[in-house]
């Protein structure tokens, strides 16, 4: 194939188009009509002697070729678009700027009010605009939509930067008047009744199923990883729900450390160390090659890094 000869602008319709899967909602992306985009994909098929997209009772599915080139093509584009970006200086005591930041309840509960006076301090006039993970998708992170992501994440694209915020260990809160403190320990740890709480990933969530411990996350596999269960009484993906039920009720919260230390003065409630073995958990941030070489963002990356570093201390 003579690259001389290729349309580089199909290289864009072939992006957009594995990634939504449907040529409406793909022409719709480039602002395009729903024919010029059909006829994008008629071009591509036959420039790659290859169907790309097969219709099927699950809807357009990608070929093994589509799968092989997704990851090179979104590669490609996002290094051009990152390369092409204009260099402009900061100045964060003169900028208005506003930061996109989704983070889960627990990033946002231990870490960002810390952020946000440091932002005040360097940057008054700029803005937070904290969102929750079901309001991003992977794609608004890829496409600098979002500033950073800050949360726990089981797989990532691998176009996107990341860097650890910090590591986590578990820790049981429990109210004070909770009979289980006459004696903490693993079995009268199962014979009280739970607050199951976790991360929520992107986009919407589904309900959970007590009896499936595949999904419950890393409490429910340790204690698998045991022969044991615990029994839940209350499914919440907000930390802040989980710990509240827990100064109310005779529930156990079992939760990262750094989420419990929010009510460690608060005389009613007690902080006890799980009595079986949980790994610890991996607070990170994710961003777009596209905002990586940005001066703005530069200065963001550093001021979490470096508030992070002083909560570690």
């Amino acid at each position: 194939m003579n690259i001389n000869k290729v349309d580089l602008n199909l290289l864009v319709y072939l992006d957009v188009l594995l990634r939504e899967k449907n040529v409406t909602r793909a022409a719709n992306q480039l602002n395009i009509t729903q024919p010029a985009m059909s006829n994008g994909l008629k071009r591509l098929r036959d420039l790659l002697n290859d169907p790309i997209l097969v219709r099927t009772s699950e809807g357009m599915v990608p070929t093994e070729r589509a799968k092989e080139l997704a990851p090179i093509v979104r590669g490609v584009l996002l290094t051009l678009e990152e390369s092409l970006q204009p260099h402009k200086d900061f100045d964060p005591s003169q900028s208005s700027r506003v930061f996109r930041i989704m983070a889960s309840d627990y990033a946002a509960s231990t870490l960002i009010p810390a952020l946000l006076k440091k932002m005040r301090e360097q940057a008054p006039a700029t803005t937070l605009d904290i969102m929750t993970p079901s309001d991003v998708t992977f794609h608004d992170v890829e496409n600098g939509k979002v500033d950073m992501a800050i949360n726990r994440f089981d797989q990532l694209p691998q176009s996107f930067h990341q860097k650890t915020v910090w590591r986590d260990s578990f820790a049981c809160l429990v109210n004070r008047q909770n009979p289980v403190l006459k004696q903490f320990n693993l079995e009268s740890y199962l014979k009280s009744r739970h607050i199951w709480v976790s991360k929520t990933g992107f986009g919407v969530g589904v309900g959970m199923d007590p009896k499936d411990i595949q999904k419950l996350g890393w409490v429910d596999e340790a204690l698998a990883k045991l022969g044991k269960q615990r029994t839940i009484s209350v499914f919440t993906r907000n930390y802040h729900v989980a710990m509240h039920l827990a100064v109310e009720m005779d529930l156990i919260a079992t939760l990262p450390l750094r989420a419990a230390r929010l009510y460690e003065n608060d005389d009613s409630m007690a902080i006890l160390d799980p009595p079986f073995a949980i790994p610890s958990i991996e607070l990170k941030m994710i961003w777009s090659p596209l905002l990586h070489q940005d001066a703005s963002h530069i200065w963001l990356r550093r001021l979490i890094t470096e508030t992070a570093e002083e909560i570690n201390a």
